[in-house]
């Protein structure tokens, strides 16, 4: 638990130097990771090995970047 903690309080540092733009895109992103991860764990529970790849990179000019991935899905052939 002191893990979780640490994350958390680490999160709540990072997002005080943030702008309220940049705090409400990075709650949608959490937010759509974990819904991500809901759907990783929905298809593994239905028979499916799942790996995330990052496909690119996208660059946005000012330094910022960001990986995106792609889905390896293996099925299995029960």
């Amino acid at each position: 638990m002191a893990s979780i903690a640490r994350v958390r309080e680490r999160t709540e540092e990072q997002a005080s130097s943030m702008t309220d733009n940049q705090q409400t895109v990075i709650r949608m992103l959490a937010n759509d990771l974990h819904r991500l991860n809901q759907s990783v764990m929905t298809a593994v529970e239905a028979g499916v090995s799942v790996e995330l790849v990052r496909s690119a990179r996208h660059h946005g000019g000012d330094g910022n970047w960001g990986d995106l991935l792609i889905p390896v899905v293996v099925a299995n052939k029960n």
